[in-house]
């Protein structure tokens, strides 16, 4: 059997075990693992596992996710999310589907100290649901911001698929953070451009809520102070080049405890239960890091990515369609594949390509956290939606993925947008180099 061979058959069992509901991060380490054996060797094989998971598990770079995830976790636990959407409401609530712009504004101020898509969404839908239920808000608006406003959290910094795909690509993760941060403001009015509008052609989704006096909108600011501390801390350390990612996770870990011990704000049971949960989904993607680091030593002995990367090259088509092509291939496999888990199986195949047509790595980085956002959103995965499902138990699935749906177009208008205009990604991080 040829390498090649091997690596076609290797993926299609990928995609097909997929569906069998494994977890995905063994799955590419037994897929990578017999593979490599069918090519070198066995024993090869096994000096690879051995070293990939040492290595992954090992590595001083990796310890950066645990500490953002534990940073969004105490935020979580110490009731940061509710004080931000309060502040929100105050100042918009009066709005055409005041309420679900207000939930869009704390969703993105909260993925600023979070860094994970499920834990914005969950810790909004329990923050924001009943909110909009009392001032008779539909569940198709309700829901479907939630869960589209909680996809900000892989995009606006810190993120964790911007660290992940940092390692994977040798790129600097202080410039993808920083990269991130025009397009989430962007993606964020572009939602609230969407809400509005939606509300305004039908009232009955978001009805408007009472006007708050400027005394009341300034009484709420406090509760955003914490938010914008830690914020300017960790990104403007990054920024002036004070902390590497890893001592900035560190430090806004401590940051964010420091402010939750001082205004009382979180329990023990919430520190510990901080904890657990930081643990279990560290876990987990360090598991799916280790198990995509073993099935890319297996397609690289392959040779798929370079002949993948040599067949596209030889149609000499202009860029701007190429990378159009990679980013439907990215829309349909969101569809059916978790973000992390997508961007560990392609960014081997597609990274070689993106390089050879001269488009800039930290710019791609951006698109893909964009384009995978629709897939947090999107079914049959979509798994925002399930996690705000789990919340909001009275409301069907059906319903939420329709109330996501006009938001998933704002996404998709800003990914193009950035094809011609990639300055809007570049401008921040060249101003570090």
């Amino acid at each position: 059997m040829s390498p090649t061979t091997a690596g076609i058959i290797g993926i299609i069992a990928l995609f097909v075990l997929i569906f069998s509901r494994m977890p995905v991060g063994f799955l590419m380490a037994i897929i990578g693992f017999l593979g490599f054996a069918s090519i070198v060797s066995v024993d090869a094989s096994l000096n690879l596992l051995a070293k990939d998971m040492f290595s992954v598990f090992g590595s001083y770079n990796l310890t950066v996710i645990p500490l953002f995830v534990l940073m969004g976790q105490i935020a979580f636990h110490s009731g940061i999310s509710k004080r931000l959407f309060d502040t929100a409401y105050t100042f918009i609530g009066h709005l055409p589907g005041g309420l679900a712009i207000a939930t869009v504004g704390a969703c993105a101020a909260f993925s600023a100290i979070c860094g994970s898509t499920n834990a914005t969404a969950a810790t909004m839908a329990a923050a924001t649901l009943p909110e909009m239920k009392r001032y008779n808000y539909k569940p198709e608006l309700a829901t479907g911001v939630v869960a589209a406003g909680g996809s900000l959290g892989i995009l606006i910094p810190p993120s964790v698929i911007f660290i992940v795909y940092g390692i994977l690509t040798e790129q600097s993760i202080g410039e993808l953070f920083i990269a991130g941060i025009l397009p989430g403001v962007l993606l964020t009015l572009f939602f609230v451009g969407v809400i509005l509008i939606w509300a305004t052609l039908r009232p009955e989704l978001g009805p408007k809520g009472p006007k708050s006096t400027w005394k009341e909108r300034a009484a709420s600011l406090p509760g955003t102070i914490e938010t914008l501390i830690i914020f300017v801390i960790v990104m403007g350390g990054l920024f002036v080049g004070i902390f590497t990612p890893t001592e900035a996770g560190a430090v806004g870990a401590f940051a964010t405890l420091v402010v939750a011990i001082i205004q009382r704000n979180i329990t023990w049971e919430g520190f510990v239960q901080a904890l657990f949960e930081t643990t279990r989904i560290s876990a987990m993607i360090l598991i799916i890091v280790a198990g995509a680091t073993v099935f890319g030593h297996f397609l690289a002995v392959s040779r798929i990515p370079y002949d993948i990367a040599s067949w596209i090259s030889s149609f000499q088509l202009h860029p701007a369609i190429i990378m159009s092509f990679i980013i439907l291939i990215y829309l349909l496999g969101g569809c059916f594949i978790d973000s992390l888990a997508l961007i560990m199986l392609t960014i081997p195949i597609f990274y070689p390509v993106v390089l050879d047509y001269g488009f800039d790595p930290i710019w791609f980085g951006v698109v893909i956290v964009l384009v995978t956002q629709i897939g947090v959103i999107t079914p049959p995965v979509g798994v925002n939606v399930y996690v705000v499902s789990g919340v909001a138990r009275d409301v069907p699935l059906g319903v939420i993925f329709r109330g996501v749906m006009p938001l998933m177009l704002a996404i998709i208008l800003l990914t193009f947008l950035l094809i011609p205009f990639p300055q809007i990604v570049t401008f921040l991080p060249s101003l570090l180099r």
